[in-house]
């Protein structure tokens, strides 16, 4: 499994960034981010809760703590034995304005992230006249 250093590296490498720009983002030096990458030193408590926001991770996930990366991860989980549910939700998640309902499922269980989706559809169908 992979762990810290290696997963903040991939998520810096996927956006392109250099590691002078992240540190200057998170409010480190390029020489502490660097420690990082290699697993000389981790980051406190803050600055990780700010690496998992601007990357949009779970803090579980950025310590290598779990295979899901982000709230959208687990929903996709619940979901992908109902086939209608399941396309309800590739449609959703790429709306910008349900991003903090996203978040809101952290402690919530498959079964209970189901029925969420299942009241967000039947009003998103009601509005939709169908």
């Amino acid at each position: 499994m992979d762990t810290f250093k290696d997963r903040l590296k991939q998520l810096r490498n996927e956006k392109n960034l250099t590691q002078e720009e992240l540190a200057k983002y998170i409010g480190t030096t390029r020489a502490t981010l660097a420690s990082w990458e290699t697993g000389r030193r981790e980051p406190d408590m803050e600055t990780l809760r700010k690496l998992s926001d601007y990357f949009n991770v779970t803090l579980d996930w950025l310590m290598g703590n779990t295979d899901i990366r982000n709230q959208a991860g687990e929903i996709t989980d619940a979901v992908s034995d109902d086939p209608e549910l399941a396309e309800f939700w590739n449609d959703l998640k790429q709306r910008e304005d349900l991003k903090l309902l996203f978040k809101q499922t952290r402690n919530l269980s498959p079964k209970a992230i189901k029925q969420v989706m299942r009241i967000i559809k039947a009003i998103e169908d009601e509005e939709s006249g169908e």
